[in-house]
């Protein structure tokens, strides 16, 4: 990937899922340090110390499952809400809004034009600091969705890689 950045072929180099000392053993071993690491991260797994290690090394935050795959009743969630109503927004805009303020990229998913709108529509607004403090009390600080740290679901995705490339 070196050797295309370095040639032209590609802009930027991104990575999936390296929490901090796995981004830190690879920006300390390669020349071109990754432009992105995306990673889950939503309220719920705030990520604390994953983004200051991105930090520390320049990358840019990219977060994956912005809504908890529609866990804990983001949508819904009393915490969310009560700060979007302040606002005249939604739960999941006040969530992305969060992250926006925290300089998380988001890319949110939906089919649905107006979801589509309202998730656009979260620039005319800025969440207080005691906000962004009530949102961070309500990390887990870990994943319910995956554990990039169990042996067997990285064999797992292993499996799925291997399957892809015969195809």
């Amino acid at each position: 990937m070196e050797e295309a950045y370095r040639a032209g072929t590609i802009r930027a180099i991104g990575v999936c899922n390296f929490y901090p000392a796995r981004l830190a053993d690879f920006c300390e071993t390669v020349e071109v340090t990754p432009a992105v690491n995306q990673v889950e991260l939503h309220p719920f797994f705030s990520q604390e110390a994953a983004l200051a290690t991105m930090r520390e090394y320049g990358v840019v935050p990219e977060a994956w499952g912005p809504f908890a795959e529609g866990n804990h009743g983001i949508f819904t969630h009393p915490v969310l809400t009560a700060i979007g109503e302040k606002y005249g927004k939604t739960a999941a805009q006040v969530a992305l809004r969060w992250k926006i303020q925290r300089g998380v990229v988001v890319i949110p998913k939906s089919v649905h034009r107006d979801r589509m709108e309202q998730n656009i529509d979260v620039w005319d607004f800025e969440l207080t600091a005691d906000d962004m403090a009530q949102i961070a009390e309500l990390t887990l600080d870990h994943s319910e969705i995956v554990n990039h740290d169990d042996p067997a679901f990285v064999k797992m995705l292993h499996g799925v890689s291997s399957v892809r490339t015969r195809l």
